[in-house]
């Protein structure tokens, strides 16, 4: 996820994913650490409750999503953007 609360959260050694509503800690530790090669030392979970929309005449709730706040080991970052 690319927003501004993100973006200043990265400063910090935190970083933000949008991860399957199934998923849990332990999943979410393990899939960072694999795909980035890097040591998370802890992981917060929240359910963004899906917002309700007016589509022409009718209202419409969109779903809601798993959102995950992952912090790094001092000292270690992801890459974003690599070759920018």
């Amino acid at each position: 996820m690319i927003t501004e609360k993100s973006t200043s959260l990265q400063e910090v050694g935190k970083y933000a994913f949008e991860v399957a509503s199934r998923s849990n800690k332990i999943l979410i530790k393990a899939a960072v650490e694999k795909a980035f090669n890097v040591k998370v030392t802890a992981v917060n979970v929240m359910t963004v409750r899906g917002k309700t929309k007016v589509i022409g005449r009718r209202k419409v709730r969109m779903p809601s999503w798993k959102k995950a706040i992952v912090t790094l080991k001092e000292g270690e970052k992801i890459e974003l953007f690599e070759g920018v």
